[in-house]
């Protein structure tokens, strides 16, 4: 593995309510733990991140799915493995299956995604790939969602793209800091073993450049 950038903050540095939140990171997932104890450098930033993805991400007025479909989008669009290899928890719980991440770069030729869906990837599209926008697009998205959900959607794609931007750089990886669950991973991804395993796999989604798989 790369070298890491940017070290993991020891939890006995942390006071309680920061280690009360890694507790939860572990137990919970997204975000693991792993990215928390990096932004624990400063205390502002990692509550920034903490309450800004449990406000906006993880709740908020809009389904958690759909957020969670362009979470993924991003980490496939930027290649940040950290984040790509991870699931949430509560998007399986509103019907996400593996088989949803599949066709997120190609969403639009994919039979996987309903109208409204593709209509939330597009926005994340347009946002991630910096694409000029149309009267026909911005009808499609009003079509799918009220004025406030694409504000909160909005958000979330940025705050997503702008700390996925980041944390690929650093080289991080998960099974590092308070290890021993597998809180969130992706399937094939539970364990150190496993994760290995899986990042050695011919077809591992990291390997293809997103743009390429964008355009094939």
């Amino acid at each position: 593995m790369a070298k890491q950038r940017i070290s993991y903050v020891p939890l006995e540095k942390m006071d309680a309510a920061m280690r009360q939140e890694m507790e939860r990171c572990a137990r919970e997932g997204t975000p693991r733990p792993e990215s928390t104890a990096v932004r624990a450098h400063v205390p502002a930033c990692f509550w920034f991140f903490a309450n800004s993805w449990n406000d906006i991400v993880r709740n908020g007025i809009l389904d958690h799915a759909i957020k969670e479909l362009c979470r993924v989008f991003v980490s496939r669009s930027v290649i940040c493995e950290f984040c790509g290899n991870q699931r949430s928890v509560k998007g399986a719980s509103e019907g996400l299956k593996e088989a949803h991440y599949d066709d997120l770069i190609n969403f639009e030729k994919s039979v996987k995604y309903d109208e409204r869906q593709k209509a939330a990837l597009a926005y994340a599209e347009a946002i991630v790939w910096r694409l000029d926008t149309d009267d026909a697009f911005w009808e499609r998205m009003v079509r799918h969602f009220s004025e406030p959900e694409l504000v909160e959607l909005g958000c979330a794609i940025g705050l997503t793209l702008g700390q996925q931007s980041w944390l690929r750089l650093l080289n991080i990886d998960h099974h590092q800091v308070l290890a021993g669950t597998g809180a969130s991973m992706a399937p094939g991804f539970e364990t150190p073993e496993a994760l290995a395993k899986s990042k050695a796999a011919p077809g591992y989604w990291a390997r293809k450049p997103a743009r390429d798989r964008q355009a094939g």
